[in-house]
């Protein structure tokens, strides 16, 4: 990290207590790094890095970044170091048959297992994560759910994908990426390839579990949702949160204004100040009440 990235770092840092460790899981041990308040916490949040479920990892801003600043507002943070699956190419289709290597469903087995650990530690805990993170969370309290096993008191989903292939990008969110802010987005193209790479087969990518969008779903914990303004994945985020709606689930969903995708992994910018603060204090509140079913923001 250089210039102001590396300065913002080192004050969201400076005096938060993180340690390193791991968790047993059904494929091994799966690093985690917990960041404990000073105080009494507010509320605990396993969180999900992003990557397009390839890339990413403990130290990377996105997980790192958002450990230190939400510990900054009371909350215990258990950051996830899941499997992640081959590189892949954003210009190119995967191969036929089913893909070799780590794919769906063991990165999804990865947060299962880490959250069923940190949830017997310490009671109810919150699930969440940014990008194919986000996906990675929706797609654990989904699985949960249907497994009757101990579900999340609440989602954090930050512009996720969360659908196989991108739903129709809405007028509204084209009229936000006129211009220079039109350039580096993702395509419909880029997004089936990356979650073809994800799933492992054209197959695994019609399952709930993989992607949780397009399918009907069980009424969720109570949800928030922090999109990017500047983001063509905000369709699929937009969509989901319809669908969570219909279930019956509890949704905040917010959009940072001026912000583009992957703004947490960006601390030194405003956006990452604006959604962290939100999550913290949505968390804080939810803890301490919840919320009723239907959508809001």
């Amino acid at each position: 990290m250089r210039g102001r990235t590396a300065r913002a770092m080192a004050a969201l840092l400076d005096g938060v207590d993180f340690t390193d460790g791991s968790v047993g899981g059904r494929h091994g041990a799966v690093p985690v790094r917990r960041y404990r308040p000073a105080g009494p916490a507010a509320g605990t949040l396993v969180w999900l890095h992003g990557g397009a479920f390839s890339g990413g990892g403990l130290d990377q801003c996105e997980s790192h970044a958002v450990g230190a600043a939400l510990v900054r507002h009371g909350i215990e943070v258990v950051a996830v170091d899941y499997r992640r699956v081959p590189r892949w190419n954003p210009w190119r289709d995967p191969g036929p048959g089913r893909l070799p290597g780590v794919r769906f469903p063991v990165p999804l087995d990865d947060v299962v297992d880490a959250f069923g650990a940190v949830a017997r530690e310490q009671g109810p805990v919150m699930l969440g994560g940014a990008s194919a993170g986000a996906c990675l969370a929706a797609a654990a309290g989904l699985r949960l759910h249907a497994e009757e096993k101990a579900s999340p008191a609440g989602l954090v989903l930050a512009y996720g994908t969360f659908h196989a292939t991108l739903p129709p990008v809405p007028e509204s969110v084209r009229d936000r990426l006129r211009g220079r802010h039109g350039l580096v987005q993702f395509r419909p193209d880029t997004v089936r390839r990356m979650n073809h790479n994800y799933a492992g087969s054209a197959e695994a990518m019609a399952l709930p579990f993989a992607f949780p969008g397009g399918h009907r779903l069980p009424p969720m914990p109570p949800t928030l949702m922090v999109d990017a303004d500047r983001d063509t994945l905000r369709a699929s985020g937009e969509a989901f949160a319809r669908e969570l709606a219909d279930s019956g689930t509890w949704v905040d969903r917010h959009v940072v204004r001026g912000s583009t995708h992957g703004f947490l992994d960006r601390p030194h910018g405003p956006h990452f100040v604006t959604g962290t603060a939100l999550m913290g204090s949505w968390i804080a509140e939810a803890e301490k009440g919840g919320g009723e079913a239907g959508q809001r923001g």
